[in-house]
């Protein structure tokens, strides 16, 4: 059977969204193996899910016989990319940046395989921090116009609030990876978020006018719900995908909880599994929907924290809505006797536990009637909890419908 192109499976899964040449890059990837590269800025210390749909890119391009390079923004962080941004970014350290690019590379490793020269990682830090700036403008800003980059969309989003000289150089600089990873290693398709469209094409477009050689780019879509909003965010801020941000077990709830609407598009991007057993799980009717959402908090879980801890996390849940199970997973605090003392009251037990950022918090939340402690509502906010109120020395409370807050007693 004739090997499927892989630009027709990334199409098919729904990753696609923008492509420079399109029977050009789609013949291309059916020929030969290309080496392209996507870029990764290390702003943070963990990368979150919406780095892990462009991993997915990566693996099933690497699958397909292609070579990846996964490229740390080490210099750009230095500068700051406007793209989708209403604000300028925060200025890091050399040292974070350094420490964070580090902590990416851990997490790459797990999808991606970098033995035997199957992969490249770099840092754009080898040669952008060395630049000669009037050197850089003479070979390479002679080849952009201004008024040309001003149409950019992520400069265009930033001309109202005030687009600093710093961030715009930031094209400049993008454009000069492409071309120096082509130069280094043959690199000729650069890949990224919709939002990066245009850093993109000034890139391939440098390395037509610099080598005079052809170069390509395509973008995928952002992992957003069926109403446009951007994924990835819980109630306790970004879903991280190191399991000290973002436990194992909350990690499979976020995905256990998407809606009804997005449960395909999700099992297409951030799984492996066939397209026809994710149509098939996506059409599932009512309440059986509810599997489907069983096998992409398992099949996601599985692929960023391993099948160990994918399958601890879906039994924790399994106990939480199921009854019986193993509870072990289920996020929780411990309190010693002497802390619980002859009582505590219930908004400070919330606070202590973080299942509420503030004492506020917890009376808002109770006034709403969304704060049980096992199983019963909380209907005052004066409630103390005591030593009775614990079972076989544990205690759970629960916010809203699905989060969970096991207290034991030590």
């Amino acid at each position: 059977m004739e090997k499927k192109n892989v630009y027709d499976i990334l199409k098919e899964r729904g990753f696609i969204q923008q492509v420079t040449h399109e029977e050009e890059v789609r013949e291309l990837l059916g020929r030969e193996p290309v080496t392209f590269y996507i870029g990764f800025d290390p702003t943070a210390d963990s990368l979150h899910v919406g780095h892990f749909l462009q991993m997915m890119v990566m693996a099933h391009m690497q699958r397909a016989g292609h070579k990846p390079i996964a490229l740390l923004g080490g210099g750009t962080t230095m500068v700051g990319d406007p793209s989708g941004r209403t604000d300028m970014r925060k200025m890091l350290t050399l040292e974070e940046i350094q420490s964070n690019a580090e902590k990416f590379k851990v997490q790459f490793e797990k999808f991606i395989d970098f033995n035997d020269g199957k992969a490249i990682m770099d840092n754009n830090a080898n040669w952008l921090l060395k630049l000669n700036y009037v050197d850089f403008l003479r070979e390479i800003g002679v080849h952009f116009s201004v008024n040309r980059m001003l149409t950019a969309e992520c400069y265009k989003n930033r001309m109202e609030k005030g687009l600093t000289f710093i961030e715009f150089n930031y094209m400049l600089m993008q454009a000069y990876d492409f071309l120096e990873l082509y130069r280094r290693y043959g690199c000729r398709l650069q890949l990224g978020g919709d939002d990066q469209w245009s850093n993109i094409i000034a890139g391939a477009d440098l390395i037509r006018r610099v080598e005079s050689e052809p170069a390509y780019g395509m973008t995928f879509t952002l992992l957003t719900t069926s109403d446009g909003k951007k994924m990835g965010k819980s109630q306790a801020g970004a879903v991280w995908l190191d399991p000290n941000k973002t436990s194992p077990y909350d990690f499979y709830q976020y995905w256990r909880n998407v809606d009804d609407a997005d449960v395909e598009k999700c099992l297409a991007l951030l799984t492996f599994l066939p397209m026809e057993e994710v149509r098939r799980l996506g059409s599932l009717p009512g309440n059986e929907i509810n599997e489907a959402k069983k096998v992409l908090a398992f099949e996601v879980t599985k692929l960023v924290h391993g099948e160990e801890e994918a399958v601890k996390a879906r039994e924790a849940a399994e106990a939480l809505f199921g009854g019986g199970g193993n509870l072990d997973m289920v996020p929780s605090t411990e309190i010693d006797k002497q802390q619980l003392g002859d009582g505590m009251n219930v908004i400070d037990l919330a606070v202590l536990t973080g299942l509420v950022p503030s004492k506020g918090e917890g009376r808002r939340l109770i006034t709403q009637g969304g704060l049980t402690i096992n199983d019963a509502k909380v209907d005052s906010i004066d409630r103390i909890i005591t030593l009775d109120d614990f079972k076989d020395g544990a205690l759970m409370m629960k916010k809203g419908k699905k989060t969970y807050h096991r207290v034991v007693i030590k």
